[in-house]
């Protein structure tokens, strides 16, 4: 019967029936390996893709009418970044602005710099935070007392940890007038210092790139919205119109609410890469990105079933990077040891391909911020830590016990 099933007896039949039977078992590893190669080649090249920066500042000169631009900071125990940020925004070469500095019940010496720096310059205001009302979440509380104090007709709401160039607030404006935009908000400089911002920081921002699509964000027709509260550029009669930070006043990812609200009653939204322009230093040890990131993930998912599906996505690529990209080659290398044969080289030289191609990207993202390209070897360290902030942000959404940042808890609504 075998014979007839393979042609002929012989030599060459027995051969033929003899790799038949070593290739049947070994040939669903193989093909799973096949299958992870287009897999992790398309993830890699659609997650790298995303970040679409067609809006970008550039240096420019201050406009001859410049109408008053009233420069809102909240300030929360920010003794480390509040001096760097003021003096950046008083050196500012737009030729009519205010500064209001919210401090917002600091324990620590951000009042007495404050002071110190209003001595100096009557530009700049420092305003006492009242106590927080029943309702409201903490920054939109800030911001709308300074706000309420402002003269301008444009707010430039800026955060503590953010430093700007002295061209920040007439080049953003200038740009902000050319793109017609109500709102006008960019994405500034990440700032790394320690070894673990820059093991996860990287790899945050390209999540965000891919959660939040800038050219979406840009087009009228999409609902997608989203702004940096980093940096938030928006006419005072718009913001007015919606209600202020009234309207967003128990959201504390307050500038995403903001941009909803501008955008989905119809004013015109823009974001616009303004590294150029504007630099943050977001978390400066392991503990401050580990609660920040989880308050901000955790209220990201919190908002829509499609956002938790995304973060359940982004959360199982995390730990495939970190979990099996490693001992992928190893695997193959352990299979060929063991008899795999060509098979086996294969799947080694499929996982080095994917390896290589991953690297390159990250390798990129590196440039991109301005750390050594090296870091795109600690992938796997920081996709699963990446992977733990996301679960564990899905897990206070399910379990209803809510997050805690700057002192205070916030729980599902």
């Amino acid at each position: 019967m075998f014979s007839e099933n393979w042609g002929s007896n012989g030599p060459i039949s027995n051969l033929r029936f003899t790799l038949y039977v070593l290739m049947v078992p070994t040939m669903p590893y193989f093909l799973t390996s096949t299958l992870l190669f287009l897999l992790g080649l398309g993830v890699i090249v659609w997650v790298h893709s995303q970040y679409h920066m067609d809006i970008v500042v550039t240096p420019a000169e201050p406009p001859a009418d410049a109408p008053l631009i009233s420069i809102c900071v909240p300030a929360r125990d920010e003794e480390k970044n509040i001096r760097r940020c003021v003096e950046s925004l008083l050196a500012q070469t737009y030729p009519n602005f205010e500064i209001i500095v919210l401090d917002d019940r600091s324990t620590d010496s951000t009042p007495a710099i404050l002071a110190d720096l209003s001595s100096r310059d009557a530009r700049l205001r420092v305003l006492h935070g009242s106590d927080l009302p029943s309702g409201w979440a903490g920054k939109p509380h800030a911001l709308h007392q300074t706000s309420a104090s402002a003269r301008g007709e444009w707010l430039c709401f800026v955060d503590a940890d953010t430093f700007s160039a002295p061209e920040a607030i007439a080049s953003c404006y200038v740009k902000a007038l050319e793109t017609e935009a109500d709102l006008f908000t960019i994405m500034t400089f990440q700032e790394l210092g320690t070894f673990w911002e820059k093991v996860l920081m990287p790899l945050v921002l390209t999540a965000m790139s891919v959660g939040f699509s800038p050219r979406k964000v840009n087009d009228p027709k999409e609902r997608v919205a989203v702004a940096n509260g980093q940096f938030i550029l928006i006419k005072r009669s718009v913001y007015d119109a919606i209600g202020g930070h009234e309207k967003v006043k128990d959201q504390i990812v307050e500038d995403k609410a903001l941009s909803e609200q501008v955008k989905w009653n119809g004013y015109r939204l823009i974001v616009a890469d303004g590294h150029a322009v504007a630099r943050t230093r977001m978390y400066m040890s392991l503990p401050q990105m580990w609660e920040g990131w989880t308050k901000n993930i955790y209220l990201g998912l919190r908002d829509t079933p499609s956002m938790l599906l995304l973060g359940a996505f982004g959360a199982t690529l995390a730990l495939i990077a970190a979990l099996f990209l490693p001992v992928w080659p190893l695997l193959g290398l352990l299979w060929f040891l063991n008899g795999g044969g060509w098979l086996a080289v294969g799947v080694i030289a499929k996982s080095l391909i994917v390896w290589a191609a991953l690297l390159w990207a990250r390798a990129n993202v590196s440039r991109g911020l301005c750390i050594s390209r090296l870091y795109a070897l600690t992938v796997p360290l920081g996709a699963g830590l990446f992977a733990a902030i996301m679960l564990t942000s899905a897990w206070k959404i399910l379990s209803g016990s809510g997050v805690s940042w700057r002192g205070r808890v916030y729980h599902p609504q």
